[in-house]
C-alpha cells in the first residue's frame, strides 16, 4: 500500500492581486495538499477558491477554500499580503501606521489559532512590516520571514544576463539591505562560472537603477506589480515545505551582522522547514558595507517613527 503524502496546508492572508496570484503559482506548482484564502472580503475570496476549484481536473489534488482565521490552526505556513494602498496626499509614515494597525489585528488573529508554523510577510514596507510581525506574533525570529531582496535580486541577475547573453539562472549576483530605494548590490561577489562580470561602470549603474526602479517602472506601466513577487513567495514557500537548506535573500531580524542590529532586512539566509535557519556571512568591502548600514539606519528610524505615532 503507498504511503499518504503528508497533508501540508498554506493560509494566503489578503487576496489582492499579490496574494491571488501567489495562491495560484502555489496551486499551479502544487506546492501543498491545502490551500486557504482569507480576505476582509470574504466573496473576493470565495470567488478565487471557487475559480481555482474549476481548474483542478487540470492540475493536482490540493483542496483550496475560502477560509477564517480558525483555518490557520493547522497551517505549515501563513503569507501575509494584505494592507492599505497609498492615497493620494498620503505620507509613506501614514500608509506605514495604516499597515501596522491592520497587521496588529491580523497577527493577534492568526497566533490565536497558530503558534507552532511560519509566517512569511510579503506586504509593502516589506523589513518594517516583518519587524512589527516578529514583535506582535512572539514567534522565534526564525519564523517570521520577510520577501525581502529576493526579488530584487532576481531582477538585478535577470537584467545582468540580459546585458551579457547569459541565462540569469546563470548569474550569481544578489542585493541586500532594504527591499526598496536603499537597497545594495554586491557587485564585489557577482559572477558567472566563478568569473567577473565584464561589464563597464555605466553598465552597471544602468543595470542597479533599472533593478532598484523595476517596481516604478511596473507601476507606472500596469498599476502593480504581482508575477515576480509571486515567484519568489512560492521560492521560499518550496524551501521550507521541501525542507532544502536553499540560500536565499530573505529579510530576517539580525544581531551583529555587517555592523548593524535589532532589524529585519535582506541579507543571504539558509531557508529549510524551520524557516530562516541561519544568516550567511559574506564579505563586502568598505563601500557595499557602508551603504548596507545606511539601508538598516534608514529602516530603524522609521520603525522608531511609527512607534512614536503609535504611542501617541
Amino acid at each position: 500500500m503507498q504511503k499518504k503524502d503528508k497533508k501540508t496546508r498554506v493560509v494566503v492572508i489578503g487576496i489582492g492581486a499579490v496574494g491571488s496570484t501567489t495562491a495560484y503559482t502555489l496551486l499551479l506548482r502544487e506546492r501543498m495538499t491545502e490551500l486557504v484564502l482569507i480576505d476582509y472580503n470574504k466573496q473576493k475570496a470565495v470567488g478565487d477558491a471557487l475559480d481555482m476549484n474549476h481548474g483542478l481536473p487540470f492540475t493536482g489534488k490540493t483542496k483550496v477554500w475560502a477560509g477564517d482565521y480558525e483555518d490557520c490552526a493547522e497551517a505549515d505556513i501563513v503569507i501575509i499580503a494584505a494592507g492599505a494602498a497609498q492615497k493620494q496626499g498620503e505620507t509613506r509614515l501614514d500608509l506605514l501606521k495604516k499597515n501596522v494597525m491592520i497587521f496588529d489585528s491580523i497577527i493577534e488573529n492568526v497566533t490565536k489559532y497558530n503558534k507552532h508554523g511560519i509566517l512569511l510577510i510579503a506586504s509593502n514596507p516589506v523589513d518594517i512590516m516583518s519587524y512589527f510581525s516578529w514583535k506582535k506574533s512572539g514567534f522565534p525570529k526564525n519564523r517570521v520571514i520577510g520577501s525581502g531582496t529576493l526579488l530584487d535580486s532576481s531582477r538585478f541577475k535577470y537584467l545582468i544576463g540580459e546585458k551579457m547573453n547569459v541565462d540569469p539562472r546563470s548569474i550569481h549576483a544578489k542585493i541586500i539591505g532594504e527591499h526598496g530605494d536603499s537597497e545594495v548590490p554586491v557587485w564585489s561577489l557577482a559572477n558567472f562560472a566563478g568569473m567577473p562580470l565584464s561589464l563597464t561602470e555605466d553598465d552597471k549603474k544602468e543595470i542597479f537603477e533599472n533593478t532598484r526602479d523595476a517596481a516604478y517602472q511596473i507601476i507606472q506601466a500596469k498599476g502593480s506589480t504581482y508575477y515576480a513577487i509571486a515567484l519568489a513567495l512560492d521560492r521560499i514557500c518550496t524551501a521550507i515545505l521541501r525542507d532544502e537548506s536553499a540560500v536565499l535573500n530573505v529579510s530576517t531580524y539580525i544581531d551583529d551582522y555587517q555592523g548593524v542590529s535589532d532589524v529585519y532586512i535582506g541579507i543571504p539566509c539558509i531557508v529549510d522547514q524551520s524557516g530562516v535557519r541561519e544568516v550567511v556571512p559574506i564579505s563586502l568591502t568598505e563601500e557595499e558595507q557602508g551603504n548596507f548600514q545606511q539601508s538598516a539606519q534608514k529602516m530603524k528610524e522609521q520603525i522608531e517613527k511609527i512607534n512614536e505615532e503609535l504611542d501617541k
